[in-house]
């Protein structure tokens, strides 16, 4: 029961994290912290992480009931780990952020995803779906590209400021 438990949580999460990503590059687009010439690299971490969470979602709800998993569980623990994510965004942005400190917060976030999705990559193991093992391996390499895209980002800004 544990295991279903720790496995829910750990889907929970890394749904939560997705909802994160878009809410994260739509508030910082919005506050004008993503210049022009980022956008463009940046629109697919947000397009991505939303067709990653229906991709997710879509998935947890046709093998839940095989799986004994309990969706509202999920999807609770995706809620709260969204909010959690946007409270540590307005943490780390603090008062008067610029442009750095935006693209450093992005490159916190997909860290926190890539590593979300790795230990998803493990419990998944014990999931009978196979194709939940290989949705959550081909979403971790998207995450890997994603922080790979905003380190680039970060360096290139520092170095141009």
């Amino acid at each position: 029961m544990v295991e279903k438990k720790l496995i829910e949580q750990k889907i929970g999460e890394a749904i939560g994290l997705e909802k994160a990503a878009q809410k994260a590059v739509e508030e910082l687009k919005s506050k004008g912290l993503i210049k022009a010439e980022h956008e463009k690299k940046l629109v697919p971490m947000k397009d991505e992480p939303n067709k990653q969470q229906r991709e997710m979602e879509e998935l947890i709800e046709k093998i839940a009931e095989n799986e004994g998993f309990d969706v509202e569980n999920i999807n609770s623990v995706s809620e709260e780990t969204a909010q959690k994510v946007s409270k540590i965004m307005e943490t780390y942005l603090g008062e008067e952020p610029d442009t750095q400190e935006a693209l450093e917060f992005l490159c916190l976030a997909e860290g926190a995803e890539v590593t979300h999705y790795e230990v998803l990559t493990s419990v998944a193991k014990k999931v009978k779906s196979r194709k939940f093992g290989t949705q959550v391996r081909k979403i971790l390499k998207e995450e890997h590209n994603h922080l790979e895209v905003c380190t680039k980002l970060a360096k290139q800004n520092v170095i141009k400021e």
